[in-house]
């Protein structure tokens, strides 16, 4: 049974909590059709407990046609039939509860499916009429309404706005499946509110909120100028009301809400994180630097002062559903964001990248806070290419075929080096085809090795949850406690609480430990001197 730390007893359990994050679609095939599901994440737990998370965060599981990976939900209330069925999510969240595993669900309040009932009834009504109301109809410009209503841009690329044959317009910031909800309509507010009440009622100890910032829309609808403020759809002043009346429901439940807040304003983004509104918010300014020693110092700086002031914990986070993986992120030349830039054949060196993916993690899980893990992280799983007709992510289509998009890190996870589709659990080939070099990165033989990367994680995660320095410290502020030590260019070292030091080489060449005790964990071993290599973490128990 997983080790529960002193600060999981309590309402506080999230302030430093390891959370991995579970793409259905892609974990264990518990069935066998191709497609992952809950029977194979039911099946897993065992080894989610070895691991030693303290919870799950599941991407939407809900009815879905799929249009963007779940995230195009057609009831909330409803698991999809290629995932199981609700009593199954309910079992799932109680077992895992007994294993000392907390659960997270996905809610996506911007948008919903073209196929929910409420977009359904909307275009059966006729223009101006109440169904239409709960979204963003208008009519176009031009002498017969043929030019869209505003030059606003989707996240996916081209106009958000897709014609109906009355003439009529909808709006969708991304795809065309994802009408946008008006959240200036009460109902919209009220079926929400009902929907995290549900998921409460059923077990769930946190709620993450995808495109978060997004929601509240300028009832004009204004063309949209660089600069412009108030943005017409962007970290609207409305949007804290929206979630302060969120915070009550989950205070009721003692649940816990996580933002995807993406805004360059730091302080625009702290807004978020007022201890009404969200407990915690993503980190994207770390997941985003480059494999860079004063990048990585400023962005950790600049997050901890962030946080600071509204005593909320950080979140770190290398890799999730929508980015490159990080093995293969840090491989290539430039290490940098590449979500919005991803090109085809990208060269890489997944040697180099799987040493530095090894010493970010462990530089992530020292660091004071929160850590999210992206599954399949534990296993080194570097970005996959997906044959071109074999691609289904959205993006790859909005962009006239120019960006692959985000289905290389979606691709199902290798369980087991012998077993058809790397024991996947799959008889038919899985819904996303698997390179040829998966059954090496295998979970069963990596448990097996003590230098491969799962049992790095294995035992980075047992030390983080051992080890009092790692903890946040009681009526923590947020900050955590961290202190940057004197080193060498190119070389990150802090202390933790009682004499943790965490040391990261990225200078070129090895370099000498600091003066220490013991030896908790490196990320790669010393050289034949005893110095830390480049590219190398490590773990030392300093004196107090």
């Amino acid at each position: 049974m997983a080790a529960i730390r002193p600060t999981e007893a309590t309402a506080t359990w999230w302030r430093d909590a390891a959370i991995y994050q579970i793409y259905v679609r892609s974990f264990a095939d518990g069935d066998g059709d191709g497609t992952g599901d809950l029977a194979g994440v039911r099946a897993k737990l065992p080894y989610l407990v070895e691991l030693g998370v303290d919870a799950l965060w599941f991407t939407p599981w809900y009815l879905s046609p799929l249009a963007d990976g779940g995230y195009d939900v057609a009831d909330y209330r409803v698991i999809d039939p290629a995932f199981g069925h609700l009593a199954e999510a309910e079992k799932l969240i109680a077992e895992a509860g007994q294993l000392g595993i907390r659960t997270i669900v996905d809610i996506v309040p911007n948008h919903v499916s073209d196929r929910h009932s409420w977009f359904r009834a909307a275009l059966a009504a006729a223009p101006g009429s109440p169904e239409r109301e709960l979204f963003h109809f208008r009519d176009g410009r031009g002498a017969s309404g043929e030019i869209p209503p505003n030059d606003w841009v989707s996240e996916f690329g081209g106009t958000p706005w897709t014609r109906l044959p009355d003439g009529q317009w909808y709006l969708h910031l991304f795809a065309p499946g994802q009408p946008d909800l008006n959240w200036a309509h009460p109902a919209v507010r009220q079926e929400h509110e009902d929907v995290l009440r549900f998921w409460f009622e059923r077990g769930v100890a946190g709620v993450r909120i995808d495109s978060a910032a997004l929601l509240a829309k300028d009832p004009a609808l204004p063309d949209f100028t660089e600069g412009t403020d108030p943005h017409p759809y962007v970290d609207r002043d409305e949007l804290h009301d929206i979630y302060r009346s969120w915070r009550a429901i989950a205070d009721q439940y003692d649940g816990i809400f996580v933002g995807e807040v993406w805004l360059p304003d730091s302080e625009r983004f702290a807004r978020y994180l007022r201890p009404d509104e969200l407990h915690t918010a993503f980190n994207f300014t770390f997941l985003a630097c480059p494999w860079d020693a004063g990048l990585l110092r400023s962005a950790i700086d600049s997050t901890l002062a962030e946080h600071a002031p509204v005593g909320a914990p950080a979140t770190w986070v290398l890799c999730n559903h929508d980015v490159t993986r990080t093995v293969t992120r840090y491989g290539r030349e430039d290490t940098g964001f590449d979500f919005a830039a991803k090109v085809f054949g990208t060269p890489t060196d997944l040697e180099l990248g799987t040493r530095r993916a090894r010493a970010a993690a462990l530089l992530s899980l020292a660091l004071p806070g929160a850590v999210y893990l992206y599954q399949g992280e534990e296993l080194g799983l570097p970005e996959a290419d997906i044959p071109l007709d074999r691609i289904q992510d959205p993006m790859h289509q909005r962009s006239g075929g120019i960006d692959p998009g985000r289905d290389g890190c979606r691709v199902p996870l290798p369980w087991s080096a012998d077993l058809p589709h790397a024991g996947f659990g799959s008889e038919a080939e899985p819904w996303l085809p698997q390179p040829a070099s998966w059954p090496s990165y295998a979970a069963d033989a990596q448990a097996a090795d003590p230098g491969s990367m799962l049992s790095l994680y294995r035992t980075a995660l047992r030390l983080r949850r051992e080890e009092p320095g790692f903890a946040e410290p009681a009526g923590g502020t947020g900050g955590g406690r961290l202190h940057w030590l004197p080193s060498p260019p190119g070389v990150l070292t802090f202390t933790r609480s009682h004499g943790l030091i965490c040391v990261v080489n990225l200078s070129g060449g090895p370099v000498a430990l600091p003066d220490h005790v013991g030896m908790l964990l490196t990320s790669g071993p010393l050289d034949a001197s005893g110095l830390l290599p480049d590219d190398t973490a490590a773990w030392l128990r300093g004196t107090r």
